[in-house]
């Protein structure tokens, strides 16, 4: 599975952006989703996660109340929607998917099957 995420650029602190998700074509429905991320010198961050219809969704601490994760079925679509962004949020965002567990959102990045390249966000104060 071939994953691309998108939607990344200069944002200032406050401000919204909406990552996107996209597989190959292989159904995301069918898998668990999660977003991650990394900043210069740290390591790699759970952000969300999500499975099934979105039923069920997971979120790191430092997002909850800020970010939102969800699916676009049709689309076959995973999105990041990210609110009142902080500078402490900059950082390059990867999705990454998981077949084996499609029913559990997995929170450790070495449990994740395929992961896409990552896109850059950057919060400036």
């Amino acid at each position: 599975v071939q994953l691309q995420a998108s939607g990344g650029g200069l944002v200032q602190a406050g401000g919204s952006l909406r990552l996107s998700c996209a597989s190959d074509g292989r159904a995301l429905n069918d898998m668990s989703i999660g977003w991650f991320r990394q900043a210069p010198g740290k390591e790699r961050e759970f952000v969300a996660g999500i499975v099934g219809n979105g039923e069920r969704t997971t979120y790191g601490d430092s997002v909850k109340g800020r970010f939102n994760i969800s699916r676009d079925s049709a689309r076959n679509m995973v999105y990041l929607q990210m609110n009142n962004l902080k500078v402490e949020d900059t950082a390059v965002y990867y999705c990454a998917a998981d077949q084996s567990r499609p029913t559990i959102v997995i929170t450790i990045p070495s449990w994740y099957q395929y992961w896409g390249p990552g896109t850059l966000v950057t919060v400036s104060s």
